[in-house]
């Protein structure tokens, strides 16, 4: 993967891409120009901000709308560690894994390199919840899931929402809109 604004390659020892300014110079002097400054600091805010309007690998939706995540699921805890608990749709769901992966990669790409990613299924919410957990904490599957093309393909759809599709998936589903979707859009999707 290459950097816009300067085209030099920002993957990491770990196999993960990571944002372009901490792998070009030091997390407290972004490079001039670059595509995203780098922050020192995040909160639990800034956390939800970068996950909120991850794609759904099954549904045309963000997770926000689906409430698979929360803002009040997302901690930073003693400034550096990043905890978040998302909940699958679902108790089956086959696509936990892959949006559980979306989260971690999405904040490993954001967050500088001195942070802490922990990323796991709300306790009671999925059948296969420790395994799945155990799987995201594990940075050897974690890494080795990126080297897959094909997850990687599916993960690099849920991360790059469009925000200037006909859709727009920024209200959370409810009973009268349980998709999530705009009128608008929901007339020109059948």
């Amino acid at each position: 993967m290459s950097c816009a604004c300067s085209g030099m390659s920002t993957d990491s020892a770990d196999g993960i891409s990571r944002g372009c300014c901490q792998d070009i110079q030091p997390v407290t002097a972004p490079k001039a120009g670059c595509c995203k400054e780098t922050k020192e600091k995040y909160d639990s805010k800034d956390i939800y901000e970068l996950i909120r309007n991850i794609m759904d690998p099954e549904h045309p939706l963000t997770l926000e709308a689906l409430n698979v995540v929360n803002e009040t699921d997302v901690k930073v805890l003693e400034g550096r560690e990043v905890f978040i608990l998302f909940t699958p749709t679902i108790p089956h769901c086959s696509m936990a894994t892959m949006i559980g992966l979306a989260i971690r990669v999405r904040l490993l790409r954001a967050l500088p390199p001195t942070y802490k990613v922990t990323v796991r299924i709300s306790p009671g919410t999925h059948v296969s919840e420790h395994p799945i957990n155990k799987q995201l904490a594990d940075k050897e599957r974690v890494a080795a899931a990126m080297e897959n093309r094909n997850l990687l393909e599916v993960i690099e759809q849920c991360l790059n929402f469009d925000e200037d599709s006909e859709a727009h998936y920024d209200k959370p589903a409810t009973c009268g809109n349980p998709d999530g979707i705009s009128g608008t859009a929901a007339a020109s999707s059948s």
